[in-house]
């Protein structure tokens, strides 16, 4: 994998940090984004140094800005001639109700909006690498879950876990409808749920779902095995079983009949692509 290119998003912690380390070791050149300059720096050399791999780079965007994604699309598209594996992995649990930069609920905008952004400009760059694969971290959070797509951007009912759930189902539903767009390009598009894993994402929840996330923070999964999925989907000898699949412990699995809704998939595309400007 000496010449494949991997772009992980939300890389300067937790999961993402351990996929692109995962990635690294594996040969590939990999390119590492966050929001804060000095900690997406620090990943950087923690990743070179237990890896041995010295291809390893950042690239700066806050997803609560399209504004960014599209600078950073720009940025990856100048400095990657190929681009032979997109992780999708950036992600918040916002604590109070807040709006991204063109207004739009944050948990939405950053966990669905940002990656739909991403992936479509970088679509032809993966597109001219084929084989390629992307990958975009979904979660079991899912379950229970309802969207309409044409109010999801703003929604009347909110609270932490409502938000949460919804982004994760847009996920699904966003790599059903890729997975079916990508038909015949040789790009593999799949998503997957990493398990409850111990990262800071719960802990800045606020109030009682921070509370209760760092309580649980010892029963849960580390980081490294938070990643494993996403590096096995990234790796895998032959990933066309996975192709439009949701995958839990490397496996594919029946996510929730909503997130199986291919009507409901077009018409959240459809509606992501008015709301971002495609």
């Amino acid at each position: 994998m000496a010449e494949t290119v991997a772009v992980v998003t939300g890389a300067s912690a937790g999961i993402g940090l351990e996929t692109a380390l995962g990635l690294a070791r594996a040969g590939m050149r990999v390119v590492m984004t966050g929001r804060n300059p000095a900690r997406t720096e620090s990943a950087r050399r923690l990743v070179v140094e237990r890896s041995g791999n010295a291809e390893v780079a950042t690239a700066l965007a806050d997803f609560a800005s399209l504004a960014e994604v599209r600078r950073l699309a720009a940025e990856l598209l100048a400095a990657c001639p190929r681009i032979d594996v997109l992780v999708n992995n950036a992600g918040l649990i916002a604590p109070r109700r807040e709006r991204s930069a063109e207004g739009y609920e944050l948990t939405f905008a950053v966990n669905h909006l940002a990656p739909f952004l991403l992936t479509n400009l970088l679509l032809d760059r993966l597109k001219a690498s084929a084989p390629a694969r992307i990958v975009t971290v979904a979660s079991e959070a899912h379950r229970g879950a309802r969207i309409d797509p044409a109010l999801v951007a703003h929604p009347q009912d909110w609270s932490t876990y409502k938000a949460y759930g919804r982004s994760k189902l847009c996920n699904i539903l966003f790599t059903r409808e890729l997975a079916a767009r990508l038909a015949g390009s040789g790009v593999v598009a799949a998503c997957l749920h990493p398990g409850v894993v111990a990262t800071e994402l719960g802990s800045r929840g606020g109030g009682l779902v921070g509370l209760g996330w760092r309580l649980a923070k010892s029963f849960m999964l580390s980081p490294e095995k938070g990643a494993e999925t996403s590096i096995f989907l990234a790796t895998v000898p032959d990933p066309a079983p996975f192709h439009g699949a949701y995958v839990i412990r490397k496996k594919v699995a029946q996510p929730a009949p909503a997130a199986r809704d291919d009507a409901l998939a077009r018409r959240l595309w459809e509606e992501s692509a008015r709301l971002v400007g495609l």
